[in-house]
């Protein structure tokens, strides 16, 4: 079975790289065009097409589905292909165009959290155990018939960037025994229950009020870290939140009211604290929280300053 890859960041990557050792016949890869990145904005590869021109696979570069695209596409001779995360809606007729259609891995148990941020949708939700399926592209959102599926437990330090890197490491090997089931003549299961949307990441996402609860803002940064990012507001300007943790420090204030109790930087929630151990206030680099709140003033006293 000659395969198709359609993918463009760097979660994968790892996929690519398990359906190759798995030994299936990966004869090119449809990713997005280049980008431009960085402040100097320099038009760049996608990490998926960076990797295939390391393997020497054709590329076909197309953000969006196209005559020529399918061309190209075509002329690699492909049976089925592998989508993770290619970024573009493939219409009907890309769907019609291999034999044996478009397989999606995707990071969910569907129908739950269909659309392009199901992991971080779902941690922001306070899941705990987090999905990848594979599934049959159709016309409809995500809602395909499913093939397999797996999970992972949401472990003490994980963000959805260390939850998608574990599942992405399997993910070759799922959409592998996938392929291997559909020549056996498997055709999947149909999707049951009532399904969720897990809508585009913005940067608003990261926003984080901490008038809410600490369980609910923990479970929101874990979601939005690395991106868009936790941030909240400081001397009218945005404020950045590396990981946080919950405290056993009683609260004292207003919620947003920080202290540096002991070494330790902790804030005010609507039921208890939490304590901040990087941050990165405008214009700086992320720091140690107990360095910046010193160089800030910050001391025992409660509402002194407030992250709004």
């Amino acid at each position: 079975m000659k395969v198709l890859f359609a993918g463009t960041p760097e979660i994968a990557v790892a996929p690519l790289n398990g359906l190759l050792e798995a030994g299936y016949d990966v004869v090119g890869v449809l990713t997005r065009e280049d980008a431009p990145v960085g402040r100097k904005r320099k038009l760049t590869a996608s990490p998926v097409a960076a990797r295939a021109e390391e393997l020497g696979l054709p590329v076909v570069k197309a953000n969006r589905w196209s005559d020529d695209a399918a061309a190209a596409v075509s002329a690699l001779g492909a049976d089925i292909a592998a989508v993770v995360a290619y970024g573009a809606i493939l219409p009907q007729s890309a769907l019609d165009l291999l034999p044996q259609g478009w397989i999606n891995l995707h990071f969910s148990s569907l129908p739950h959290w269909r659309g392009a941020a199901p992991v971080q949708r779902a941690l922001m939700a306070g899941e705990t155990e987090i999905f990848s399926n594979t599934f049959r592209i159709e016309a409809g959102l995500d809602s395909g018939p499913v093939f397999l599926e797996e999970s992972t437990a949401v472990e003490a330090d994980d963000t959805a960037g260390t939850v998608l890197d574990r599942l992405a490491s399997t993910g070759g090997a799922l959409l592998a025994q996938t392929f291997a089931n559909i020549e056996a003549g498997e055709t999947g299961t149909e999707q049951s229950g009532e399904p969720t949307h897990a809508a585009k990441m913005t940067l608003a996402d990261g926003r984080i009020d901490f008038s809410d609860t600490v369980e609910h803002i923990l479970a929101q940064v874990r979601g939005v870290t690395p991106e868009p990012g936790a941030w909240c507001e400081f001397k009218d300007a945005r404020f950045k939140l590396g990981m946080v943790r919950a405290s056993e420090v009683a609260p004292e204030g207003t919620p947003g009211s920080v202290r540096l109790l002991a070494k330790k930087v902790v804030v005010t929630c609507s039921n208890g604290c939490l304590e901040l151990t990087q941050v990165q206030p405008a214009g700086k680099k992320m720091m140690n929280a107990a360095d910046w709140a010193r160089g800030a003033g910050v001391n025992a006293e409660a509402d002194r300053l407030v992250l709004v």
